[in-house]
């Protein structure tokens, strides 16, 4: 198993902008493949927005989604992980907060993000089951 969290990182991210709107969010999102987008204003984390949480907290709650900012729809209290966290503290974290994805953040600025099936393929199938059922039987919102 890669011992640190640079070994598995994805360092393509997609960002957008906190007074950007959910449309040119799930724009980003489609265009890029990708379920979450980090929310960045400058080079610092303002929070993670996910294509589930527009539909949850923008267009089921009858918002409209093209004026809706993501600063509005948004996780907040991002955790966060730097390139040298090995791992199994990165594992830890994720459990430990019921979270899906990390944001890699080295000298303050955004530089990679991590899954938690970026991490499943790197630990061993029992140990990547036990990580699947805790994190996947808590609120999907993160």
């Amino acid at each position: 198993m890669p011992g640190t969290i640079r070994d598995v990182m994805t360092t393509t991210l997609v960002t957008v902008r906190p007074d950007s709107t959910a449309v040119e969010a799930a724009k980003a999102m489609r265009d890029n493949n990708i379920g979450p987008v980090l929310v960045v204003d400058g080079d610092r984390i303002c929070g993670i927005l996910t294509d589930r949480d527009i539909t949850v907290e923008a267009v089921a709650t009858g918002r409209d989604p093209s004026v809706t900012k993501v600063i509005d729809l948004c996780t907040s209290n991002v955790q966060t992980v730097t390139s040298d966290t090995s791992i199994v503290d990165a594992i830890q974290l994720m459990k430990d907060n019921s979270i899906r994805r990390l944001p890699v953040v080295d000298g303050g600025k955004p530089v990679g993000i991590v899954s938690l099936g970026d991490l499943t393929v790197e630990v061993d199938p029992a140990a990547a089951g036990d990580l699947v059922q805790d994190i996947s039987s808590d609120s999907p919102n993160n």
